[in-house]
């Protein structure tokens, strides 16, 4: 095994403390998965309001944010990653942290969102020395901690502890930039004089994910090709320039799965288990699935969603393809959360259709597992997708994916083509044009497969043989975690 790592994965999101996304399970499965290769992994989060008082562990010590012309305080409590024994390091600040929600009400972000995850690196650079551990590199994901890869090139590049530490930036949705009017600089805590196109301004407000983008010493995204669609202009977010002048740095590392959570054989949150060998059980789940979301139990293909209701996941396309999809006899559920013009949308559908679209707004862990286990198609029309986790669930429950190719969907989902008869490997339906009537007619082929049983089977069967286990994909990390750590000595 390569040398053992000391590792800080800085994160404003872990499953089960608090989950708006992919996000927070990629926080939660990879320190798992680095852990166990021997490493001393430690994870970094605020500690919000939603923390439930028994994940909080106990005040460790005090901190501060220096943001030049003054300070802030607060302090770092000391609990574990739960379900394991990985230190887990708490930013207390009511006043930035102890709020309704993590990131703002509604449609609407908090004002300073800024100053407040400045105030979380910051408070974390000062804290972390007080424990009498230091890290080898600092994992920085999405622009939440987009600051520390900023600080530790400028204002701790000189520091006695932070100055030979190295930093890892990883993309996981290029669309949230952590973008802000440049008059709240003075808030962050970073020298002015990084306010300039070749850092932290970008039309004249301040980004600070493109600062990181610049400074961090490696950059990664969640799957190849997004790391290659973002350097282009279609999918690079107005910063594609940058990506492309460090596409040397800029790596692509699939998520994974933990098979421990999403096994149907053993998931028990599902209403049968079943597995490749035996899928009898899945009948089962489907049956249960109809009576969760209010649907007729009946024997129609069965699509499922679980997606944020958003624009990047090509939910208004599917709004829109609603009444031509209904035409078709079949069964969708949709379980999420997000735009409230899609909601209404969906909400007027599902009373238009109420014995084919079953509708649940909100998230919860249990109907997540549900619509995995019983659908028999999972659609997930999205315009960009960096890695996606949705479709890596579904193959493994036995359910054929739909998707847009594209990112991560590109990645991991082959296409069932019947002219070249690739059904012995194919695991999944796939389009490309950004219209509804590019989603109907992927919906229309499926209903196809769904009348060819042995065919179903078959790529029912091809998916649940895929894996996309963490340990390959926390191999590539550790292998760029040496890099980063080999260039910065450089």
């Amino acid at each position: 095994m390569k040398r053992p790592l000391k590792i800080l994965f800085v994160t404003p999101e872990l499953t089960p403390l608090l989950s708006t996304g992919g996000l927070a399970e990629v926080a939660a499965a990879l320190p798992r998965a680095l852990h166990a290769r021997g490493h001393d992994v430690r994870v970094a989060m605020p500690c919000y309001r939603q923390i439930e008082a028994s994940y909080r562990g106990e005040q460790y010590c005090f901190c501060e944010a220096d943001y030049g012309t003054e300070k802030a305080y607060g302090a770092l409590r000391h609990a574990t990653v739960p379900g394991t024994d990985i230190p887990l390091y708490l930013i207390e600040n009511d006043a930035y942290f102890g709020r309704e929600t993590p990131y703002g009400t509604g449609a609407y972000e908090y004002h300073d969102n800024a100053e407040r995850f400045c105030f979380f690196c910051l408070a974390l650079l000062h804290a972390i020395p007080q424990t009498n551990w230091k890290p080898d590199i600092v994992h920085c994901n999405d622009w939440h901690a987009a600051p520390l890869p900023i600080y530790l090139k400028t204002r701790r590049r000189n520091d006695a502890f932070w100055g030979d530490v190295s930093s890892l930036f990883t993309i996981h949705n290029l669309g949230y930039q952590g973008r802000y009017d440049a008059s709240l600089l003075g808030r962050t805590g970073m020298p002015s004089d990084l306010l300039h196109s070749g850092v932290l301004e970008y039309e004249g407000d301040m980004n600070l994910m493109k600062g990181a983008l610049v400074l961090a010493d490696k950059l990664n995204t969640v799957s190849p090709r997004y790391a290659r669609e973002i350097q282009t202009i279609e999918y690079g977010a107005g910063l594609h320039d940058i990506l492309s002048d460090r596409s040397e740095d800029l790596h692509g590392i699939l998520n994974g799965v933990d098979y421990n959570v999403w096994n149907p054989a053993k998931d028990t949150h599902i209403k049968s288990n079943y597995d490749a060998s035996d899928i009898r059980g899945k009948a089962v789940c489907k049956q249960a699935l109809q009576r969760l979301f209010g649907l007729p139990e009946t024997d129609v293909p069965l699509l499922g969603i679980v997606s944020r209701l958003h624009w990047q996941k090509g939910m208004d396309l599917l709004a829109d393809a609603m009444d031509d999809i209904m035409t078709s006899n079949l069964q969708l559920v949709i379980l999420g959360t997000g735009d409230p013009a899609i909601e209404e949308d969906f909400q007027t559908a599902a009373t238009r259709y109420p014995k084919q679209l079953g509708l649940h707004l909100g998230f919860d862990s249990t109907r997540s597992h549900a619509v995995q286990a019983g659908s028999d198609f999972f659609l997930m029309p999205s315009r960009y997708e960096p890695c996606g986790l949705g479709q890596l669930y579904a193959m493994a429950y036995g359910t054929v994916p739909l998707v847009r190719r594209t990112g991560g969907l590109a990645n991991t989902v082959r296409d069932y083509k019947p002219m070249l008869n690739n059904k012995d490997d194919a695991t999944g339906l796939s389009f490309v044009p950004l219209t509804p009537q590019a989603v109907t007619r992927c919906i229309q082929t499926a209903l196809k497969l769904y009348e060819d049983g042995p065919l179903l089977h078959q790529l029912r069967s091809n998916g649940m043989g895929q894996r996309y286990s963490w340990d390959r994909s926390s191999d590539e990390y550790e292998s760029l975690y040496t890099m980063a750590m080999e260039q910065r000595q450089q």
